[in-house]
């Protein structure tokens, strides 16, 4: 009931935002179907007069409908660029099997003494085509057509995560920020345009085969009205934002940095935290997200913003481990400590570049620091016991769990099994509360502000004070949660807007007042 009130006022405050979004999902999906029908009916009927090509064309776009459609947009951004092109083509790609399936199967199921008929009427093969053939396969094609629709407003919430916009914003913000109400209030109404639309094609499907004929070229017609929906003007301005989803939502993100220098002005597209960097290096966007010992900055010579009104908390990194593990393996918490104090900024930004830019793995690069600060230890035999240990997924925490994993199987003879790129701070969090992992790494920012939530007044209260914050996020972590955040491993990786290092010299911007200042103009 109180997620439903939340819900129901959330709809209510984001009102425009939604039916912007939900715009957006209906411009991608006819877009991508109008290029489905206009590419997969000629195909399907094409292979209907050279039948020896159906097992390589339908091949094709069943390998096409198993690639996960993540990785297949992951695969068209080098080439299209972030932005609707790679999520309308991705749709369009899923879209063929069962239009062209579908078109193929219609025909084919044809009573052959029909068409036959027809020839001894003197028809030719392309009048028996377009008059007997395609009008008696509508049902069957238009049945391939509304499973294709179905199955892309479900994959267009993924057109959120390349800054192509949709419902997909409200879902990936919710699940960032470990918020029902967020995620329910994109996915209902995605659900509800599913049902909406096979239902409406359910019922064109029942029509004769002369009205869906005349119904077929009207909807021709609507597709691109529909997909020009997506064209609806948007907010412009000097620069453009590339956040990530949690961002946008957090306290500590984009909301504090709207109260504390006014940013308003500045419009933005959701990107996923893979891509903003890659976004900026590429000049689709002008300002993004980051965090300030991230690899990429030196790799993409971006330049930090500085955050000269303090709207970022301090984000000392710590591990966060159950108390019952600790009390089952005592041995465990000196081993964990080893690493205190023992990272500052500038060695990790070093650790993260060589993973992001050089591309060496987070293990070779966990253990090579080990050996440099002589901590370095062969396995022991795992005789005691196993630590789950988790990470959030970027590299950084790759390179702390692979950091955490290797002392525990030297200075132990406890196993350890990682389960990392769990993605984001809720599901990190909420994994470690049920048990299904024992530890991983956090931030106290992000302790404090995301998964404690204190009021207002007990955050300025902290002052930003670095022995403040962990303090405060020690004590309520063990009294609320039962877990334990052990010493900070001397680094803070804060928060940080971001802009291409030229493009902010020319500009002449070096904090985010100077930005602020900009934009006002």
């Amino acid at each position: 009931m109180e997620v439903l009130t939340e819900l129901l006022a959330f709809w209510q405050n984001q009102a425009g935002k939604l039916g912007h979004q939900t715009l957006q999902h209906i411009g991608l999906t006819a877009a991508s179907l109008l290029l489905a029908v206009l590419v997969g009916v000629p195909l399907g009927l094409l292979l209907t007069r050279r039948p020896r090509l159906a097992p390589a064309v339908l091949g094709f776009t069943g390998i096409l409908q198993t690639i996960p459609s993540i990785a297949l947009l992951g695969f068209l951004i080098p080439v299209l660029g972030i932005g609707p092109q790679p999520a309308i083509f991705a749709l369009f790609l899923y879209s063929l099997l069962p239009i062209v399936r579908n078109t193929l199967a219609g025909v084919q199921g044809v009573s052959p003494a029909v068409v036959e008929a027809a020839r001894g009427l003197g028809l030719t093969d392309g009048q028996v085509l377009r008059r007997v053939e395609l009008p008696l396969a509508l049902p069957v094609l238009f049945a391939g057509i509304r499973t294709a629709t179905v199955i892309n407003v479900g994959v267009a919430t993924l057109a959120a995560y390349i800054a192509a916009g949709g419902l997909g914003e409200f879902i990936f913000g919710g699940i960032a920020l470990n918020n029902p109400a967020m995620i329910l209030a994109g996915a209902i109404p995605a659900a509800a345009l599913a049902l909406a639309f096979d239902a409406a094609l359910a019922r064109l499907q029942r029509l004769s085969a002369r009205r869906l004929t005349r119904v077929g070229g009207f909807l021709l017609v609507l597709l691109p009205l529909l997909a020009g929906l997506y064209l609806l003007p948007r907010a412009t301005g000097k620069l453009l934002a590339g956040f990530s989803p949690e961002f946008v939502g957090r306290a500590d993100g984009l909301p504090g940095l709207q109260t504390k220098y006014g940013l308003r002005p500045l419009p933005s597209v959701i990107l996923s935290p893979a891509l903003v960097y890659e976004a900026a290096r590429h000049r689709d966007v002008d300002v993004i997200d980051g965090y300030s010992t991230d690899g990429r900055i030196k790799a993409y010579d971006l330049r930090v913003l500085r955050d000269d009104r303090g709207a970022f908390p301090p984000y000392f990194a710590a591990p966060v481990v159950r108390q019952a593990v600790l009390a089952a393996h005592p041995e465990l918490r000196p081993v964990l400590e080893k690493l205190a104090g023992r990272i500052n900024d500038s060695v990790m930004t070093e650790l993260n570049y060589r993973v992001d830019y050089r591309h060496e793995t987070p293990r070779a690069v966990a253990h090579d620091f080990l050996r440099r600060l002589g901590l370095w230890r062969a396995p022991q035999p795992a005789t005691g016991g196993t630590i789950t240990l988790g990470s959030k997924i970027f590299a950084e925490q790759y390179i702390l769990a692979e950091l955490y994993a290797a002392l525990i199987r030297g200075y132990t003879n406890l196993d350890v099994v990682t389960k990392t790129g769990l993605g984001g701070t809720s599901i990190c969090f909420e994994a470690l509360r049920s048990g299904d992992i024992d530890l991983y790494p956090e931030y106290t920012g992000t302790g404090l502000l995301v998964l404690l939530q204190p009021p207002p007044a007990t955050v300025d209260s902290l002052g930003g004070n670095p022995r403040a914050v962990f303090d405060y996020v020690q004590a309520r972590f063990r009294q609320r949660y039962g877990l334990e955040w052990l010493s900070p491993l001397g680094f803070n990786n804060t928060y940080a807007l971001l802009m291409r290092q030229q493009q902010a010299e020319q500009l002449q911007i070096a904090s985010v007042s100077e930005l602020g200042a900009y934009l006002r103009r």
